[in-house]
């Protein structure tokens, strides 16, 4: 029997404003589709737990045995400067200030976010598509749209009709917002829009002559609006209405909500039954943003660089701690809690190491413990199945970590069943591993260390042994301030010992 027809999961819809049951379109196919990076910089942290948060949401849904065909897009053309419609594309204004092309721009930091996240164990998606690779799909959908009476054509860039729209449809249905609300706060007072209405958005944008990123199109030589992109390649990967979209809450509105429109325009349906957002990470108590560059790289957290921490933290420590906040909530970095975080990482690998070498002992059956252990893995799974409580399943994490260390002091399981203990060691392992995503930190290599020791205590030797006393005290007091000791005995240099 797969797992998900014994747990049933919950998510918060943002749609709805409340918590619905999750029940896929094609049980037990699951669509999920996430939107990704514009690659123009290097990711940074706050870019890094929306990701890792969907991650975890992908781990659960397929520790549950569901099928999940996860879909990430990568934007490498198309977003502009603002959600105006206006400015340069981000990607081609980083082209001309390097001097470089723009798919060197594109190819660099795609590679670094691929590389940000494998250190954080994260799984790669399903599918990866990027938007240069759909140009003709979004010249497809813009066309339907247009067929439909949905958008409009104005000296080579299309927009969509957000009033034509609103006549029969909800537009800020997803961010709460009034349609008349949104036409008078924004409305344009100059008149040199183009626009019919300022509240419109983009499909095709013809290309000034300074443009570096151009496609011929019916319409004009141009580029794709920001939001078609998403549209194109959930339905084209997913189905014209698929499971769940996830993104940061700041993609709410424009982003996700002209995604809805356009699915709707061009499909007849909305495109998403559950709609997902993480919340912000925080620097200093404020939105990690490239935009206000109030940012913290991940390679700066690694390699303890940044003035903001006290130390360097490994990526599994960093994983850990964002794990430790719902994905729906906000989180502040500091080293005082990266520490904090750091201690329970370990505390939490120890055990799972030290489970995995114990063995059930048959034997007397104590009903209250035997019980207690099956409820708190059974908890474990009502946590993650209320909108994946990761923070509430971590803490249940730790109350087994102290059964098993009461366990590890007899060097057996016992008192349990065997059905019990294997429970036991499933929803831990399957937790901590498969549905958190943490891995043990890799440790140095003593025998290699040993190796290189014994090489420098025989160099040692020997320039003694020729009377060469410089050579000898430089390896001695080099080594010391690298913080190795040699202890020397009338038998000469035997041992050495490591500061920590």
């Amino acid at each position: 029997m797969a797992k998900f027809e014994d747990h049933k999961v919950f998510i918060y819809n943002s749609l709805k404003g409340e918590k619905e049951e999750f029940i896929p379109v094609a049980s037990p196919n699951v669509g999920l589709y996430v939107c990704g990076p514009t690659v123009y910089s290097n990711v940074h942290l706050g870019n890094c737990r929306t990701f890792l948060s969907f991650d975890m949401v992908f781990r659960y849904l397929t520790h549950l045995d569901y099928k999940v065909r996860y879909v990430r897009n990568i934007t490498d053309a198309g977003h502009l400067e603002n959600d105006a419609d206006e400015g340069e594309d981000k990607i081609a204004k980083k082209a001309r200030l390097e001097s470089l092309e723009p798919m060197e721009i594109v190819q660099s930091y795609t590679l670094d976010f691929h590389n940000v996240m494998r250190s954080f164990n994260a799984h790669p998606p399903s599918i990866e598509p990027t938007a240069t690779g759909h140009i003709v799909e979004q010249i497809e959908m813009i066309q339907t749209i247009l067929d439909k009476g949905l958008a409009y054509e104005v000296n080579g860039s299309v927009y969509f009709d957000v009033k034509k729209y609103s006549e029969t449809e909800d537009y800020g249905e997803l961010s709460g917002r009034k349609i008349d609300e949104l036409m008078e706060g924004s409305r344009d007072l100059d008149g040199q829009s183009e626009k019919r209405d300022s509240v419109d958005f983009a499909l095709w944008k013809k290309a000034s002559p300074m443009h570096i990123m151009r496609w011929n199109s019916p319409w004009s030589v141009g580029f794709p609006g920001w939001h078609l992109e998403c549209s194109v390649m959930s339905s084209k990967y997913l189905g014209n209405q698929f499971d769940i979209h996830g993104g940061g809450m700041d993609l709410k509105f424009p982003h996700h909500e002209c995604e809805i429109a356009q699915g709707q325009a061009a499909n007849g349906v909305k495109p998403v039954n559950y709609w997902m957002h993480g919340n912000m990470l925080t620097l200093n108590g404020q939105r990690m943003s490239k935009s206000t560059g109030n940012t913290l790289l991940p390679d700066e957290l690694f390699s303890g660089s940044s003035d903001l921490l006290d130390k360097a933290y490994s990526p599994m420590v960093v994983r850990f701690f964002m794990m430790q906040a719902h994905y729906r909530s906000t989180l502040d970095f500091s080293s005082d809690a990266l520490t904090a975080a750091e201690k329970g990482y370990k505390k939490l690998m120890a055990a799972l190491e030290t489970l995995n070498s114990l063995e059930h002992k048959a034997g007397t059956i104590n009903e209250a413990v035997d019980a207690e252990i099956t409820a708190l893995c059974n908890k474990c799974y009502e946590f993650m199945g209320d909108d994946f409580n990761t923070p509430r399943t971590i803490a249940v994490l730790f109350d087994l970590v102290g059964k098993i260390n009461t366990y590890a002091a007899h060097g057996v399981i016992e008192d349990i069943s065997q059905e019990t203990s294997n429970l036991l060691t499933q929803s831990f392992q399957g937790m901590v591993v498969e549905v958190l995503g943490l891995s043990p930190e890799e440790k140095s290599d003593s025998g290699a260390l040993d190796g290189v020791m014994q090489m420098l205590i025989k160099m040692r030797r020997n320039a003694k042994l020729n009377k060469d006393f410089a050579l000898s005290d430089q390896i001695r007091d080099e080594l010391i301030a690298a913080g190795v000791k040699l202890k020397d005995n009338r038998d000469g240099t035997t041992e050495y010992t490591v500061d920590n």
